[in-house]
């Protein structure tokens, strides 16, 4: 049993890298939080399921197509909402997460529930060790998490708007004075992590159906590994869901996986009682501000 609560353990982890990663970059670069992060994530699973369905499409030129658009949805949120409250903690809380609300809701109002709205998965096979069976999307999530955080790597090092991302990120009063649209970049950031979210949910939501109710959960999950984590550190975005993914995995082994969300909560709770800035997080401790 160790075995398998080890291997699906580090699925699970990698699964948490996934929901946070898009989060933790539009934070990171923008300053914003979006809340409407789980809705976004949900959306695109909706979207890849109707082109299927209805428009009858192949499913990678779906999936492409669901990314891309929800990725437009939220460079448009950011550029007809946020920028308008940007800087304005408190309201850009609760605009994304109106839009949030709005964008889940809507789904469910249009009938949206059941247990027909999956998706297929993308690799069908199975692989044995020993005992433990282990399914090919499961290890596609791996691959995925690993490439997808490589590329992340790679793009805000190698690539001109990623070396702007990382400018914005440290000091935006100084990328100003170097000629960088900020407002862009920012948008592009929001936009980008929303990308995260959709590619998340399409190698993710194969394993189950596409529920309303989840996009909370993925936003809870989110929030929970960033804080944990630190806010606008990928390092502690890693460690956080490896934190929180294998707790999860051994409190649904031997306790039930009704118990899994407690873990992400009581671990929220947790780090901000004891470091609120988060594992790797820069933002000052309280007794630095008082």
């Amino acid at each position: 049993m160790l075995q398998g609560v080890l291997i699906y353990g580090l699925i699970n982890s990698v699964i948490m890298v996934l929901v946070a990663m898009g989060f933790n970059l539009t934070f990171g670069i923008s300053g914003v939080a979006n809340f409407a992060y789980g809705a976004l994530y949900i959306m695109a699973g909706f979207l890849c399921w109707s082109l299927l369905s209805s428009l009858g499409l192949p499913y990678l030129l779906a999936a492409a197509l669901s990314v891309a658009a929800t990725a437009l949805l939220a460079g448009l949120l950011f550029r007809f909402v946020l920028l308008r409250v940007r800087g304005l903690v408190i309201s850009e809380v609760i605009a994304t997460f109106g839009v949030g609300l709005a964008i889940l809701e809507l789904f469910r109002y249009l009938g949206f529930i059941g247990f027909e709205y999956t998706l297929p998965v993308w690799l069908d096979f199975y692989l044995e060790m020993g005992d433990i069976v282990i399914d090919g999307q499961r290890l596609m999530i791996l691959a995925m998490g690993a490439g997808l955080t490589l590329f992340l790597w790679a793009f805000t090092r190698f690539t001109r708007t990623g070396r702007a991302f990382r400018g914005i990120a440290q000091d935006e009063r100084t990328a100003l004075t170097l000629g960088i649209n900020t407002d862009l970049v920012a948008a592009f950031a929001v936009a980008f992590g929303a990308g995260y979210a959709a590619l998340a949910a399409l190698v993710i939501l194969p394993l189950g159906t596409i529920a309303v109710g989840e996009g909370y959960d993925v936003l809870v999950n989110a929030l929970a590994v960033c804080i944990v984590g630190g806010l606008g550190s990928t390092l502690g975005v890693i460690v956080a869901a490896f934190l929180i993914g294998f707790a999860q995995t051994f409190t649904a082994t031997y306790g039930g996986t009704h118990w899994m969300m407690i873990v992400s909560l009581a671990a929220l709770l947790i780090i901000l009682v004891i470091k609120p800035s988060g594992l790797f997080g820069k933002q000052k401790e309280l007794e630095e501000r008082i």
